[in-house]
């Protein structure tokens, strides 16, 4: 029998990555990463207002880009043989569509219009929004919705952006038919769906971040929505009752995109879900085990079962829901809304001189200062340094979201340098990553170990080591480059029918662990102390912006 080959494309939130893997072992044959031009460029965004919004026509020139160079790659043998294509996307990431699906800002009248986008989940422009259906839904005398989502919506999430933007612009207002996340728009683009009404919504995204529920037969009721404000009415039914995870197909890969991507017509689509949910899988998920995506900003992943899970609410996540991972396992996500970004913000900081210094020289330059900041770091005495930091430059996920608040650093004399800071940064995004984790096991969740996959996860050895202290837990570095974009892979093998359950596919294609990095025992002594001072400071800001 021939051997059988998927696809596997992530887009994350600089980039689009694609892979072809082998089913039988998980390998990559090949792999592009394609970054959006248009967001490259800053368009559409106003990091001052914490507007954050993405083309759709990036999210379309990346497709064709990751796939067409990896087909090219793989040649015509493995090309005859690829069977499945899975996406998975940031989230919540939604957009308005028209009654065919389609997004608004592709239609010329609406080209350069921001709010006619798909709205990134770091855009922070709905907080009111957020607040008022998190208020809403405590006080108007019916079914909290907010219930499986950790009691708290964010302006990170759906309906939050869609009211601010419908509030905002009349325009958009008037053309929107209904709205989509981006990971439910990829599959239905290659699928040719043109009913709005006919996109396959996804488990994962609808339970997360739009509030679907089983228990409420589908999405909260009419009467809620008008009750948060009256320009809702009607929305609920121009969306969706049905959910389907992402081991099920959303249909087969059309006749025009097979021959644009230079595939064979037939091939099985996926459902989307959420990057770090497919990511999890990617980095071999298991019960009990918490996966930390580490980018721009950190997503955590716990799965555990249905039954163990039953009568327990975890407050302050970004929710739990069943079969958002894997099918049958209840999926609990928290994350911190900046990781990655803290340290790209202090190198921005620091580099702030170079932007006189030409292109190829900058890069070179800073790519050094970050080896020699860590290498300098690493012989910081946090205890003797004095310097702490709150990581919240960009709000915070979780526990209970909050995207007014603002980060800090803390303890700064004459004698700190930027090895110091640097340490304070990498420490503070560490104890908000123990937050998350103390939140989970306060409400009755378990965990027992740490997986970690992500670019700061394989390219920073002092983070990781200072993770495993302040966690005072192993940290499992997952060996794949590309673990997201390896789990839409596994999730397109069970698509395209080579295996016949996710836990099947994962046996073969999950990636292995890298390296181990163990807590040591002295400096968890020491970070268990600072933890405490980091939590204090960090309430004592809570406390603060309240009276602002």
């Amino acid at each position: 029998m021939d051997k059988k080959y998927v696809i596997g494309i992530d887009y994350g939130s600089d980039s689009c990555r694609g892979v072809i893997v082998d089913t039988t072992n998980g390998a990559e044959l090949a792999s592009h990463v394609f970054y959006y031009p248009r967001w490259q460029k800053g368009l559409y965004c106003n990091a001052d207002k914490f507007q954050f919004r993405q083309h759709p026509l990036d999210y379309i020139e990346g497709l064709k880009a990751v796939i067409v160079n990896t087909v090219e790659k793989v040649g015509t043998e493995v090309t005859k043989n690829i069977v499945g294509i899975s996406v998975d996307t940031t989230g919540s990431t939604p957009c308005a569509i028209n009654k065919e699906g389609t997004p608004l800002a592709l239609l010329p009248e609406f080209a350069e219009n921001p709010n006619a986008m798909f709205i990134l989940w770091k855009d922070h422009t709905a907080v009111r929004e957020a607040a008022e259906i998190t208020n809403y839904a405590k006080t108007w005398g019916g079914t909290d919705y907010t219930q499986y989502i950790g009691g708290v919506y964010s302006s990170e999430w759906f309906w939050a952006k869609l009211l601010k933007v419908i509030r905002d612009d009349e325009a958009v207002r008037e053309a929107a038919y209904s709205w989509v996340e981006h990971c439910d728009w990829i599959p239905a683009l290659l699928t040719g769906v043109k009913d709005a009404k006919a996109i396959k919504r996804g488990r994962c995204a609808a339970g997360h971040k739009v509030m679907w529920h089983e228990a409420y037969n589908g999405l909260p009721s009419e009467e809620f929505f008008k009750g948060i404000d009256p320009l809702l009415e009607g929305m609920r039914d121009r969306m969706f009752e049905e959910t389907y995870t992402a081991d099920e197909v959303a249909g087969t890969l059309t006749k025009e995109w097979a021959k644009t991507l230079g595939l064979p017509e037939g091939i099985k689509v996926g459902c989307g879900a959420f990057d770090c949910h497919m990511g999890a899988v990617g980095g071999n998920i298991r019960p009990k085990a918490l996966v930390k995506v580490m980018g721009t900003s950190t997503c955590d992943i716990l799965m555990e079962d249905m039954e163990i899970m039953k009568d327990i609410l975890v407050e302050g996540i970004c929710g739990q829901v069943d079969g958002s991972v894997i099918k049958g396992m209840l999926g609990m996500e928290a994350g911190q809304s900046a990781f990655g970004d803290v340290y790209a913000w202090y190198k921005k900081l620091l580099g702030w001189p170079l932007k006189h210094v030409p292109e190829v020289q900058r890069a070179e330059i800073e790519k050094k200062m970050l080896y020699e900041l860590e290498k300098e770091a690493s012989e910081v005495d946090p205890v003797e340094s004095g310097v702490i930091a709150i990581d919240w430059m960009n709000g915070r996920r979780t526990p209970y979201a909050n995207q007014n608040l603002k980060g800090a650093i803390l303890g700064i004399s004459l004698g700190t340098d930027a090895a110091k800071i640097y340490r304070a940064l990498i420490e503070a995004t560490a104890y908000g990553a123990r937050a998350i984790v103390e939140q989970f096991r306060k409400c009755g969740a378990e965990i027992n170990e740490v997986i970690a996959i992500g670019g700061v996860a394989k390219k920073s050895p002092l983070n990781m080591q200072i993770v495993a202290n302040v966690l005072g837990m192993p940290i499992n570095v997952a060996q794949a480059e590309q673990a997201v974009a390896l789990g839409a892979a596994i999730f397109a093998s069970v698509v395209g029918g080579v295996y016949e359950t996710v836990e099947e596919a994962q046996a073969h294609m999950a990636s292995p662990t890298e390296k181990v990095y163990l807590p040591e025992p002295g400096m968890v002594k020491v970070y268990n102390k600072l933890y405490q001072e980091y939590a204090e400071i960090g309430g004592f800001i809570e406390r603060g912006s309240k009276l602002c």
